[in-house]
């Protein structure tokens, strides 16, 4: 027995006594309460009620093949040549990265209940709590090297945006050049890394990180405002699955479009959702930090700054906006 096997137990949301869970799992009660002691290793709430016996607070939504793959559309289920839904792992990256280490794939996906070294941009740590969020990674083939890379996390930031307002949510804004924000807090986050020829045939894994419903304690540990759907007007009807369904709707498609046209066939979309358009910001290269006001992005997919001595691009960088 694991502390999985009594936590999928208890992801109904409802009281179960002690023995009521030592007699489904066929061991004793003693032993149950030593992988409730575990729980905290994943990030999850549990509550104890004297007469009532444990619960998990709001339950869990457990990722589910047959489900997502129900809710997928024809298209979708095309490009969808791989779906690995591993429980608890390092990162959907590394196992993206490791798949593409077989040879060369396209559709590949993985997404997983809990990563233990899940990663964001510039080494930062992508806190994931087991069965809490959205945590994916899907490998996918460029010609043409980075070049051809050019605007790819905004495009994606575009399918995530319209993946999600086909959910009913509104009022999303995308941050240049990988967050997704609802009033100002990141909802989702895209890590790209590349592998290849850096002029030629090359693999990307897109790393995506939703948060779907973080419990309180984890939350904590997150150094930027946040929010998640579940707190989103009309997002606490949204479960894990069907969200799952919705991104990949929206994404492979986007992937495949991508490919033929390039970040042209986003900007329009990039651009009526620009969080910080017309806006007093600042960008940050290392430790040079340029001043400037936000005009949007280019053709390329770089970041366009008004400043003193006239319009700037930016490729690369963090972006922030101005104090005062």
């Amino acid at each position: 027995m694991t502390k999985i096997e009594v936590l999928k137990l208890l992801a109904d949301g409802e009281f179960h006594s002690g023995q009521e869970l030592a007699d489904c799992l066929g061991v004793s009660r003693t032993a149950v309460w030593k992988q409730l002691g575990k729980f905290s290793e994943l990030g999850v709430q549990v509550e104890s009620v004297k007469g009532r016996g444990y619960r998990l607070v709001g339950g869990l939504q457990l990722l589910e093949e047959g489900l997502i793959r129900s809710n997928l559309s024809a298209e979708a289920e095309v490009l969808l040549t791989e779906l690995q839904l591993p429980g608890i792992i390092d990162s959907t990256n590394t196992a993206a990265l490791n798949r593409i280490a077989e040879g060369p794939v396209q559709g590949f996906v993985c997404s997983a209940e809990q990563q233990t070294a899940g990663r964001g941009r510039r080494g930062r740590a992508w806190i994931s709590p087991y069965g809490s969020n959205i945590y994916m990674s899907v490998a996918w083939s460029f010609e043409g090297g980075a070049a051809a890379l050019e605007g790819l996390s905004l495009a994606v930031g575009v399918a995530v945006c319209e993946a999600l307002e086909d959910l009913g949510l509104t009022g999303l804004k995308l941050k240049w050049p990988n967050d997704i924000l609802f009033d100002g807090k990141k909802l989702a986050g895209i890590l790209l890394e590349m592998v290849g020829d850096a002029a030629g045939s090359c693999q990307v894994v897109i790393g995506l990180g939703v948060n779907v419903k973080m419990p309180a304690e984890p939350g904590r540990e997150i150094d930027q405002a946040w929010v998640d759907t579940s707190n989103l007007p009309g997002g606490d009807h949204i479960d894990r699955n069907r969200l799952q369904a919705a991104l990949l709707n929206s994404l492979l498609p986007a992937l495949k479009k991508f490919q033929r046209q390039g970040f042209s066939g986003f900007r329009e979309r990039w651009l009526i959702r620009d969080a910080y358009a017309e806006q007093s910001v600042v960008v940050m290269l290392g430790e040079q930090k340029i001043s400037g006001r936000a005009l949007g992005v280019d053709e390329r997919g770089a970041l366009l700054l008004e400043t003193a001595l006239g319009v700037k691009t930016f490729n690369g960088g963090e972006i922030s906006l101005r104090a005062g």
